[in-house]
């Protein structure tokens, strides 16, 4: 039976790298729980990139594996599962539940993209929904999923203009990504990177700071994206004519109303989920934990009396090996850090790198790491503790390169199987939609435009709202 090129390869890597640390003469000044950290860390990496083999079943044996051998204590590796980044997305999920189940998401799409009448208009008119969501929904593919519904009440509508549906079908996902960085329940990444943050480097990054620094770039980079795929996917004869979607048109693919007087469990989640979303925007006023807000918008949601959902049917939806894996990576991150081994490992970088330059590298290697690295949380368990460490040697604010790598890492459109919601599009039976060499044309000029991006509001943005190039 022949090996998978790419396996082999990684395979390869992996047990050559083990071979050279197990040499007690090579790398002088690198210490016993540092090399076997790196080991460890070097398996896990070659084996997410290489083989077919859950990522999280991966992370949870590379857990263990540090704790047997003593790098880390069992303390550590269960805390990481008590931390309140996880609870704070268990919560999330069941207010994502409460709404889900209301229908709000299909009343908000009507109002929205009903008032569209030029092609432009409904492009932009759909990313605007589309990153509102990212406060209502955690984790891409749920509002992948959530968002699709509306994706085929569009395409039904413009069933006569192929390019247009082409066009939306690349849209969605490629703005679900991208808007994901407005919020810390965005994405598993964003809570991975504030861990080791606070881990490494002894900084806290909050809803309220998170939500600062990373709307505005979620605003911009998101409707940047619409104009590409725009230019990408359509042609001007496409874009001329005019467009009218009907609420009748969206209804058909909502088992919800869309239009009409509100029902009671809808204003009641519309409500709650405005009061949540508030009491996280003003964490610094009231001092209350954003992942107990949560956990009370959770209890409210659930509840027998003003509750929208049942509390067992909500937590089925709980995404538990993303919790699992990023609790697992949790504690990888701490061993890099307590072992010694992130900074050895960043120890032999050049001096004289200026901190525009380091981002820049750093946004770079973070923007092409999805060819290698699938999983979004697996590549800010690889990245950002280095990235830290990196950033705290070169003079960097840590802050900064830490949020500028997990932004940078928000891009993976290049292939279909490079995030679930471009898997979820590229494959609607009955529709049109893109092929692997749209996905390509668009990556090749929205990968460049998008790290830019990203390097400018680390350089130019964030220093004005409170976070600084350098420390």
């Amino acid at each position: 039976m022949s090996l998978n090129p790419r396996l082999t390869a990684a395979l390869c890597v992996a047990l050559s790298l083990c071979a050279l640390l197990a040499v007690p003469g090579n790398f002088p000044g690198l210490g016993g729980d540092a090399r076997v950290t790196l080991a460890v860390f070097a398996l896990a990496t070659c084996a997410w990139i290489g083989t077919p083999i859950d990522d999280t079943y991966i992370a949870l044996g590379a857990g263990l594996a540090l704790t047997v051998t003593g790098v880390i204590s069992s303390d550590t590796l269960f805390g990481t599962l008590g931390d309140s980044t996880v609870w704070l997305l268990i919560c999330a999920f069941v207010l994502a539940a409460a709404v889900a189940r209301t229908g709000l998401a299909g009343r908000a799409a009507t109002f929205l993209v009903g008032g569209a009448r030029t092609v432009r208009q409904l492009t932009h008119l759909t990313t605007a929904a589309l990153v509102v969501t990212a406060f209502a929904v955690p984790a891409t593919s749920g509002r992948a999923a959530l968002a699709l519904p509306v994706f085929l009440a569009l395409a039904k509508a413009l069933a006569d203009r192929r390019r247009l549906v082409v066009m939306l079908a690349l849209l969605f996902p490629t703005v679900i990504l991208l808007s994901a960085v407005a919020t810390l329940i965005g994405a598993g990444a964003h809570l991975i990177t504030v861990s080791v943050l606070w881990e490494a480097a002894g900084e806290r990054v909050g809803f309220t700071e998170w939500l600062l620094l990373g709307l505005p770039l979620a605003v911009a980079s998101s409707h940047l994206a619409a104009e590409v795929v725009l230019f990408t996917t359509t042609r001007r004869a496409d874009r001329e004519g005019p467009v009218h979607i009907t609420a009748e048109e969206i209804q058909r693919h909502s088992d919800r109303p869309v239009t009409g007087p509100w029902t009671q469990a809808e204003k009641r989640c519309a409500l709650l989920l405005a009061t949540v979303v508030a009491l996280w925007c003003s964490e610094p006023l009231h001092r209350v934990p954003p992942a107990v807000v949560a956990l009370i918008g959770a209890i409210v949601a659930a509840s027998p009396a003003l509750g929208t959902v049942r509390l067992k049917d909500a937590l089925k939806t709980v995404p538990w090996s993303l919790l699992l894996f990023m609790a697992a990576t949790m504690a990888m991150g701490v061993a890099l850090g307590a072992s010694g081994a992130a900074q050895w490992l960043v120890g032999g970088l050049p001096e004289g790198v200026t901190p525009v330059m380091f981002l820049a590298v750093v946004v770079a290697v973070s923007t092409a790491a999805h060819l290698v690295l699938q999983s979004r949380s697996a590549r800010s368990s690889v990245l950002v503790p280095l990235v830290v460490a990196a950033a705290v040697g070169a003079g960097v604010n840590p802050v900064a390169a830490a949020l500028a790598s997990t932004a940078a890492a928000g891009f993976c459109h290049t292939l279909p199987a490079s995030a679930k919601p471009v898997t979820l599009f590229a494959d609607i039976p009955g529709t049109p939609t893109y092929t692997p060499r749209d996905l390509l044309r668009l990556s090749a000029v929205l990968a460049p435009l998008t790290a830019a991006l990203v390097l400018l509001f680390a350089v130019a943005v964030w220093p004005l709202l409170g976070v600084p190039v350098t420390r």
